[in-house]
């Protein structure tokens, strides 16, 4: 059973993302999703992200967002983490900044089942406060991996 720890890279990690527009952030974690090996075309991931953002915010409200794109960008699934002290405006319902966010890449070809499960997986397990606050918590990208280690993807 793949958990979403298995498709986040340690090195897809960041803990001090720094204040700045979504579009910093979301290029700061396409840079993250290619320190992971799994980035083939970065202009293409950053376009198909800016494009979905464009559809609707993944501004979940609660400090959370989750952009995601479908893409031929990547050669496999594949998941960066970024937790901002301070929060990246995202236009979140709720108002709030975001300070945790998840960046779901995945090639076209499984965008389907395996992209939804993903956000779903991720969706539910951040609705809950003890969970978010773990998140917030973590001192180094092992412990954040262990937070998501018993998450099913």
């Amino acid at each position: 059973m793949t958990t979403i720890a298995d498709l986040l890279d340690e090195r897809s990690i960041d803990l001090s993302l720094s204040a700045g527009s979504k579009d910093d952030a979301i290029e700061r974690m396409i840079d993250l999703i290619g320190a992971s090996g799994a980035l083939t075309d970065r202009d293409l991931l950053i376009k198909a992200v800016r494009a979905r953002e464009e559809v609707g915010t993944t501004g979940l409200g609660d400090g959370i967002a989750i952009p995601h794109g479908k893409c031929d960008g990547v050669d496999r699934p594949a998941l960066a983490f970024a937790r901002s002290d301070e929060g990246v405006k995202w236009g979140a319902p709720d108002g709030s900044l975001a300070n945790l966010v998840f960046l779901i890449a995945v090639p076209e070809a499984a965008a389907g089942n395996e992209h939804l499960r993903i956000l779903a997986s991720l969706a539910r397990s951040l609705v809950k406060a003890d969970f978010r606050g773990r998140l917030m918590a973590a001192s180094n990208p092992q412990e954040v991996h262990e937070v998501l280690a018993g998450i099913s993807a």
